[in-house]
C-alpha cells in the first residue's frame, strides 16, 4: 500500500505527535508499505505565533494538490488541523477522495489558555473539520466519549505504544542533586501546566527536560529546579531511568506518551485524575492520581519500578500500527 500522511507537526519538532507518526511510519515501512509524509519543511513557512520553533506552511493549497496528485496514494491520513491539514482536506473534498484524520491535541483548550477565544467556537470548527473524514482516530476511550458528547462522529480507537528497548530501567546516579528526583519531560508551555509541578512542596529535586515558550520565565521563577533543555534518544532514556517519580501535571493532553516512556524506564507516575492519566494509569498499581498532585508524587515513591516496567511492556508499537492500518480507508 502507498500511504500519504499529511502533518503540520514533524521533525525537527519534538513532541508526542511527531514521535507517534514517525514510529508508526517506520513500522509500516518495515512491513513493506510505502509511506510519504507531507510536512512543513516542503513548503514556505513562517513561525507559529507564541511557538517560534513550530513552522507553519504559508498558502500550501495548490502545492498540496500537486503533491497528492503526483503521489497517487492508496490511502490518505490527515494527522493535524493546521494549514497543511486544511489544504489536504480541501483537495480531497474537491477530488472526491476519502481520507482519515486523527485528533491528537486539544487546541481549543490551548488557544483559550493563551488568547481567550471561547472553547465552544473552536470545538465547532474542529467538529466541522473532522466531519468530512471517513474516520477520526482517537487515542483513548475517555477522549472518544468526550468528543462524541461534543458531536463528533466516525470515531475510531488508535492507541499508542512505547519503545521498551530504548526506554528501560538504568542507573540512578545521573543527577548530582538531592534525591528523590521528581521528573517532568515535555514542552514547556502554559497548557502543559508545568508551573503546578514546580510549585509543589516536595523533598529532593525537581528536574524538567524539554523546551518551550515558558522555559525562560519558569527558570527565573523557580531557580531551585533543574532545567536541562531538550533531550533525545539514549540521552532522554537515561534521564527517565534516573528519576524516582515522573510527575505529569497536564490537564489537557489527549494521551501523554511520556507517561508510558517513564513506566518503561521503571519510574512510577503521579498525575491529576483527568483524561490521559486516567486512561494510562487508573486502575493499575503503577502510579498515583490525585487532585492533590504533591500527595500523588509523594505516594508514588513507594511503587516498585519492576511493576511499572512490566505494565509498560504490554504497550507495543506493533499493536498501535495494526490499529492504524485497520482504521485507514481507500481513497476511492
Amino acid at each position: 500500500m502507498r500511504l500519504a500522511i499529511v502533518s503540520d507537526a514533524w521533525s525537527p519538532q519534538v513532541n508526542g505527535v511527531v514521535r507517534t507518526l514517525s514510529t508508526v511510519r517506520r513500522e509500516l515501512e518495515r512491513r513493506g508499505h510505502v509511506v510519504d509524509v507531507i510536512a512543513p519543511h516542503q513548503f514556505r513557512t513562517v513561525p507559529c505565533p507564541t511557538y517560534p520553533e513550530i513552522r507553519l506552511a504559508v498558502l500550501p493549497g495548490r502545492a498540496m494538490g500537486r503533491r497528492l496528485d503526483a503521489l497517487a496514494p492508496d490511502a490518505i491520513h490527515v494527522a493535524t488541523e493546521g494549514p497543511l491539514g486544511i489544504a489536504a482536506r480541501a483537495h480531497c473534498r474537491r477530488r472526491g477522495l476519502a481520507f482519515t484524520t486523527s485528533f491528537h491535541t486539544r487546541f481549543p483548550d490551548y488557544v483559550a489558555a493563551r488568547i481567550g477565544i471561547p472553547r465552544g467556537w473552536l470545538y465547532a470548527w474542529l467538529r466541522r473539520f473532522h466531519g468530512a473524514s471517513a474516520g477520526v482516530m482517537v487515542a483513548t476511550d475517555s477522549l472518544m466519549r468526550e468528543l462524541a458528547d461534543r458531536g463528533f462522529g466516525n470515531l475510531r480507537r488508535w492507541s499508542r505504544g512505547v519503545d521498551t528497548t530504548l526506554f528501560r530501567p538504568g542507573p540512578k546516579a545521573l543527577y548530582a542533586a538531592p534525591r528523590p528526583i521528581f521528573l517532568n519531560v515535555g514542552r514547556i508551555a502554559v497548557e502543559k501546566n508545568i508551573e503546578a509541578f514546580l510549585a509543589l512542596d516536595l523533598p529532593g529535586t525537581k528536574v524538567v527536560v524539554g523546551d518551550g515558550p515558558q522555559r525562560a520565565l519558569l527558570q527565573r521563577r523557580r531557580p531551585d529546579a533543574i532545567f536541562l533543555g531538550t533531550k533525545e534518544g539514549d540521552d532522554l532514556a537515561r534521564h527517565f531511568a534516573a528519576a524516582d517519580v515522573f510527575v505529569f501535571p497536564s490537564r489537557t493532553d489527549t494521551f501523554g506518551l511520556v507517561m508510558l516512556e517513564a513506566l518503561a524506564a521503571g519510574v512510577p507516575v503521579a498525575a491529576f485524575p483527568v483524561p490521559g492519566p486516567l486512561d494510562v494509569v487508573d486502575g493499575h498499581p503503577v502510579g498515583v492520581l490525585d487532585a492533590d498532585l504533591g500527595k500523588a508524587a509523594r505516594a508514588a515513591l513507594a511503587i516498585p519500578g519492576e511493576r511499572c516496567r512490566a505494565y509498560a511492556e504490554g504497550f507495543s508499537w506493533e499493536r498501535c500500527t495494526d490499529q492504524f492500518l485497520v482504521n485507514l480507508v481507500p481513497v476511492r
